[in-house]
């Protein structure tokens, strides 16, 4: 392990760039918006691609099950493989899938030859190019920033990156309903190729290079081993699957079909997502100034807002009520997001980020094809408002079961004196995270992502 007290290297005299903005932060920053801007707008147009395709509220189930279940399938795969491969690699080779896959479906939909087991073929490719990204991302992001200014650079990296989203959800809504589906979908695939570039030129220099292993399994056993031992971790786990299940059927399924036939298509929900952008946005900024000693508790309770939306569609509202609910739970997810990545960033060990990350997303995903099938057949049983009732109430009731975990409500904020990796030129490496803290329990009263 490299040398804690050593001074992190300090950006050239007269830079207005802070000292954690280093290179590697800056190409990640940058890139994640290219792909935000392409890939929230795509979200829509394959929602309007199944329904020119004359598909119905079960085929928007199907095509956003065959998205999420490689994603669930590979995600822990890909978090060892993050692990041990250069994680730059991993990142640039799941930008070119994704690239390839949605260029073949854009072409497809622009001929007006898509079929629904096309559309779920291409989407279960870039599902699968998402499970090995998405480790490999967290991972690369949490080396590249320093432990003491880890909370704002977080912030600072989702503001940049929900900004994104505000254009690419609106644009993408716009162009849908103006130009068609088609060719938001190449517009999102010329994004990957982009963002792909930018990854490329990562620096990993500064990451220190473990060891032979065990092999994949000793590497997720490994992983499993730091995720189960950890109270705070697993509760909130189990519970973001229940809740991005439910968020995944009402944003892929319902959303799209009342706005279809109550507010009037695509524009208004495009509108909606873009209103949930700028409540990111808003929090983002919030938490580049507030840094909550209890971290995972005050993130916590700011996951009661995100049923808003499923309320809100439930009743339904209109498009300004709608629009309205989207906004505070863009807040107020934005304060946990970054509580829980700043908590992720001090109690992970750097050369387990990427696996722990994986179990993260694997278990915050594991629904996710489930509830999107199900959607369908739910509506058709209980009814569309009786269904987003259930949601939400769900969403309250798992949120209320984590608070009775102490770890989450005692875990506290720490100082750190971690490096930047991969920063400007000349920095000095950055250490590994160091072993597992302490549990909460056993400090007294020790601290949570997005």
């Amino acid at each position: 392990m490299n040398n804690p007290a050593a001074s992190p290297s300090r950006p050239p005299l007269g830079s207005r760039r802070p000292e954690w903005a280093g290179r590697n932060y800056l190409l990640l920053t940058a890139a994640t918006i290219v792909t935000n801007l392409g890939t929230h707008g795509a979200l829509i147009a394959t929602t309007w691609a199944v329904f020119e395709s004359g598909g119905d509220a079960g085929d928007v189930g199907l095509v956003a099950m065959a998205r999420f279940l490689p994603l669930v399938l590979f995600l822990l795969i890909g978090g060892a493989v993050a692990d041990r491969v250069p994680r730059h690699r991993v990142m640039v080779a799941a930008n070119v899938l994704n690239c390839v896959s949605q260029a073949v479906f854009a072409a497809l939909v622009l001929a007006g030859t898509a079929q629904i087991w096309q559309m779920m073929v291409l989407t279960a490719l870039c599902g699968t190019g998402q499970a090995f990204f998405n480790p490999a991302a967290e991972g690369m992001l949490m080396s590249s920033v320093t432990g003491e200014q880890a909370s704002r650079a977080f912030a600072v990296y989702r503001m940049a990156m929900h900004g994104a989203s505000i254009g690419g959800a609106a644009l993408g809504g716009a162009l849908v309903a103006f130009v068609g589906p088609g060719w938001v979908l190449l517009i999102d695939a010329v994004a990957f190729a982009v963002a792909g570039g930018l990854r490329a030129f990562l620096d990993v220099s500064g990451i220190p290079e473990r060891g032979p292993g065990g092999g994949l399994l000793a590497d997720l056993k490994e992983g499993w081993q730091e995720f189960v031992g950890r109270p705070w971790l697993w509760s909130i786990v189990a519970q973001f699957s229940v809740v991005v299940g439910l968020i995944g059927a009402v944003e892929s399924v319902y959303g799209p079909l009342v706005a279809r036939a109550e507010l009037g298509g695509a524009r208004p929900w495009g509108i909606a997502l873009a209103a949930y952008g700028v409540g990111t946005v808003a929090g983002a900024v919030l938490m580049t100034r507030w840094k909550p000693r209890r971290m995972l508790f005050v993130g916590t309770l700011c996951v009661f807002p995100i049923a808003l939306p499923s309320a809100a569609l439930a009743v339904p509202l209109d498009a300004a009520g709608l629009t309205a609910a989207m906004f505070v739970s863009g807040v107020a997810i934005e304060v946990f997001g970054v509580s829980w990545m700043t908590a992720m960033h001090q109690e992970i060990p750097e050369e387990k980020l990427s696996r722990v990350s994986a179990y993260d997303w694997f278990g915050s995903t594991a629904l996710l094809p489930l509830t999107t099938a199900l959607a369908g057949p739910a509506e058709t049983a209980f009814g569309r408002s009786e269904a987003l009732w259930g949601a939400a109430a769900l969403m309250v009731l798992v949120t209320a079961l984590v608070l009775l975990v102490p770890d989450v409500r005692n875990l506290t904020r720490r100082p750190h004196t971690k490096e930047v990796a991969g920063g400007d030129p000349g920095s000095a490496p950055a250490p590994a995270l160091g072993a597992a803290a302490p549990s909460a329990d056993a400090e007294g009263a020790v601290r949570r992502n997005g």
